[in-house]
């Protein structure tokens, strides 16, 4: 297993278990409470990683380019998660996160186009099978 992929599975366990460990914390508060306090925590947690992997010094590295693609990807970011905490405080989070993840369609079609990323029969059989599970889903 090559490390990247690693780093995927853990952060899918890690995304699996932050979606219902949300919807429970949102039992007593609005969505967008409950993100907040999320947020907070995520923030601080994140400096003290970039600390403590003494990741400071690359802040030199960054260009008005890159600092404008974070921010829009910061933005991006907050408009998902708004809509997603309010998804799940109001439906069944076993739903809307395999809703969510139909994102993964958006990701390849613009990491083909935008990226030049290779279109490979895996992907386009794996994108086939999450567009038609999707269906399934929304389906009446």
């Amino acid at each position: 297993m090559k490390q990247y992929q690693l780093f995927a599975l853990i952060s899918m366990l890690f995304a699996g278990l932050t979606s219902v460990i949300a919807k429970a914390g949102l039992k007593n508060v609005a969505s967008d409470t409950g993100i907040a306090v999320r947020t907070s925590f995520v923030f601080v947690l994140i400096w003290l990683n970039v600390f403590v992997f003494n990741n400071v010094k690359d802040f030199g590295n960054l260009t008005k380019k890159d600092i404008v693609l974070l921010g829009i990807s910061g933005i991006t970011t907050t408009i998902s998660w708004v809509f997603y905490y309010k998804a799940i405080k109001i439906g069944n989070v076993s739903e809307v996160a395999l809703i969510d993840k139909g994102s993964i369609i958006i990701t390849l079609l613009l990491s083909f186009f935008f990226l030049n990323e290779a279109f490979t029969w895996k992907i386009a059989v794996g994108g086939a099978m999450i567009i038609g599970g999707l269906l399934i889903l929304t389906m009446k």
